[in-house]
């Protein structure tokens, strides 16, 4: 009875050969398999199309860093100026008939730079000059007559003691001698009277003559030939000054500072000047004086800073700024180094890079777009600062990424960003 329950149990697991294989339908007609397949083709594109798009960075350049900005204890902004300047006028009233100078002419002092119409007080001084050699002249034949009195004064003396003569004789030479000698005075008195007025014409003349007060250079030019010139109207048509000079030799830049940091400028404390025109050239410089009057619409204070090195580029009126220094840098701390942000250098395995940037220009004001450019890797060796800048091996004026995150990589495309 056992065995006979026991079959049925065992003919379930019997082989039933004659029931259809079903066999594994191949991996690509699956539907999971295309989906699959699609979703890393779009990953990959995805990524490729990632890779290529230009990325917008900060860019940097690579400077020029003056080692003694790190002496500097106070910065400030300022202009030349000359010490000696002049607006040069005529004291006589005239019209400018001749002007011998232009712009930029370098003149000598007492040097004649224009003339106003003369004719009548050149006339006057030729009178008076006239005058002077006619009292001169009279004066001569006043001295021949007070001789031949006194002559005739000293024979009738002679006459007289032999009694040769009257008295009266005697008298009369003697007047005749008193009134030559005194018309002797009276004619040197008209000479001298001659010469004065022969002075005063010459001085006359002298002022329709504008001569340079000093050696110097001729900035502008205010007046021209045909214009009335007169030093004391302001009267329409006229003018006062025909040229203003300068002394090229008395430049010195006034900065002003402010009242709260006046203490850290002395006299003769060095200084370093920078100007705008020639940002490259540094000139030593000195404080030669502090004015004590302070501005109170600006609560500042004008400090004068005098030239130690001259160059003949400096103008008048060139903007300029001035580094007070805490001492005199010495010469190598006045060469210029390559130095750039600290930012911009980052590590890339354990070394000191910076991604230099070719192309990538800023974006142009009439398209509006922006040229792409790619970066090159480059390892550098980070030196001292200077400011806020890391001196580098690098040349100046080379373009840089600022702040590159960590995904930019060598040969990555960049656009420069606009903000």
């Amino acid at each position: 009875m056992a065995e006979t329950e026991a079959a049925p149990e065992l003919s379930k697991l019997a082989i039933d050969r004659r029931a259809p294989l079903r066999r594994r339908r191949p991996l690509w007609k699956r539907g999971g398999f295309w989906l699959a397949l699609l979703a890393a083709i779009g990953a990959a594109a995805a990524f490729a199309v990632q890779r290529g798009r230009p990325q917008a960075v900060q860019i940097g350049t690579v400077v020029a860093a003056y080692p003694a900005a790190s002496l500097a204890v106070l910065n400030a902004t300022g202009r030349v100026v000359a010490a000696r300047r002049a607006s040069v006028s005529s004291k006589a009233t005239g019209r400018l008939e001749w002007l011998g100078v232009q712009e930029g002419q370098r003149v000598q002092a007492g040097e004649v730079i224009a003339r106003v119409e003369n004719r009548d007080v050149a006339a006057a001084r030729e009178q008076a000059a006239a005058q002077v050699t006619a009292a001169r002249a009279n004066l001569a034949q006043g001295e021949a007559e007070l001789a031949e009195a006194e002559a005739a004064l000293a024979r009738a003396r002679e006459l007289a003691a032999q009694n040769f003569i009257a008295a009266s004789a005697l008298d009369a030479a003697a007047a005749r001698f008193n009134k030559a000698r005194a018309a002797i005075e009276t004619l040197r008195a008209q000479i001298a009277v001659a010469e004065a007025n022969h002075r005063a014409a010459v001085v006359a003349f002298e002022q329709t003559l504008i001569r340079a007060p000093f050696t110097g250079v001729v900035l502008t030019k205010s007046a021209n030939v045909g214009d009335i010139v007169t030093p004391f109207s302001s009267a329409a048509g006229t003018t006062g000054a025909v040229v203003t000079m300068a002394d090229m030799a008395t430049l010195e830049v006034e900065a002003d500072v402010s009242e709260s940091a006046i203490a850290k400028i002395a006299l003769e404390q060095p200084a370093e000047i920078q100007l705008d025109a020639f940002a490259e050239r540094r000139l030593l410089g000195a404080v030669s004086r502090i004015v004590p009057t302070v501005d109170r619409s600006k609560a500042t204070l004008l400090v004068k800073v005098r030239f130690v090195e001259t160059d003949p580029r400096v103008l008048p009126d060139m903007s300029a700024k001035v580094a007070f220094l805490s001492r005199a840098p010495r010469a190598d701390e006045r060469k210029p180094v390559a130095a750039l942000r600290p930012e911009a250098i980052v590590q890339r395995d354990g070394k000191d890079v910076v991604f230099v940037v070719e192309g990538a220009q800023a974006a142009d004001a009439k398209s509006g777009r922006s040229a792409p450019g790619k970066v090159a890797m480059r390892t550098v060796v980070a030196g001292a600062r200077v400011g806020d800048l890391v001196t580098v091996d690098l040349a100046p004026g080379t373009r840089v990424v600022v702040k590159p995150s960590p995904q930019l990589a060598d040969g990555a495309a960049v656009l420069a960003a606009t903000n």
